[in-house]
């Protein structure tokens, strides 16, 4: 299976170490102490692992093992129906965790998919268990941040239900530039590393709807596009517009 394939940056004893990692702000181990870094250094991430653009980290029905959090790049969660009918549940970034929704029946249920060259920790879920036992504190994170997932989770049930296209895209913009503020980057400007059809699937809107907003939103003077890249020069405006406030 395609996520059983091991191919880490870092053969044989792994030496990551997260005390030192610019992500530990905003990953799994935020909040720890200086020792309890320094206990899960080279313990907790078994080996970096490397996905090339358009590669699976894994796919629907391979067996969990692993939790992983990305290093460097960005992937797309992608959930097939019995009828081959394919959905974007979610896209995540540098510092976010992937095969939560794994654990409980051991496989995974959707593929996860590289949008750019990119990086994982990998963390094998008996270690990660392990150490949670020995670190109360580790756990609690982990506890949190599955309790985020299932936040996340409800959050985009209510935009999908309720809110109509332009209150979709606009939503989907500011959550994505509020994250990428969050890791250092512009509160402003993106290069978008999805397609319009995957934030389409994403959001529940045809690829013509997303092009269509985008030029609208455009044309209202809220953000400039040109191609994948993205500038919001109103962002109160389209916050407004999540508030029900007509473009």
């Amino acid at each position: 299976m395609v996520g059983s394939v091991f191919r880490p940056l870092h053969r044989g004893s792994c030496s990551v170490q997260c005390s030192h990692c610019n992500l530990r702000e905003i990953c799994l181990p935020v909040g720890l102490t200086r020792d309890e870094l320094e206990r899960i250094d080279g313990r907790l991430v078994a080996a970096r692992r490397h996905v090339s653009h358009g590669e699976a980290l894994f796919r629907t029905g391979d067996r969990f093992d692993a939790v992983y959090a990305v290093w460097t790049g960005f992937f797309k969660t992608v959930l097939t129906s019995s009828d081959g009918r394919a959905q974007v549940t979610g896209f995540q970034m540098a510092g976010e965790l992937i095969g939560l929704d794994a654990i409980d029946k051991g496989v995974h249920a959707v593929d996860a998919v590289a949008l750019e060259d990119a990086q994982v920790c990998v963390m094998p879920f008996h270690d990660l268990a392990a150490l949670g036992r020995e670190i109360p504190s580790l756990q609690a994170q982990f506890s949190r941040l599955m309790s985020r997932e299932i936040a996340n989770d409800h959050e985009a049930m209510f935009v999908l239900g309720n809110m109509h296209a332009e209150e979709r895209v606009a939503a989907f913009l500011l959550n994505l530039m509020h994250r990428l503020q969050a890791r250092g980057f512009s509160s402003s400007s993106v290069e978008l590393r999805m397609s319009r059809e995957e934030i389409g699937s994403f959001l529940g809107l045809k690829l013509e709807t997303v092009s269509r907003t985008l030029s609208k939103f455009q044309a209202s003077g809220l953000l400039f596009v040109r191609q994948r890249h993205i500038t919001i020069t109103d962002p109160n405006g389209l916050r407004h517009l999540i508030d029900g406030v007509s473009v």
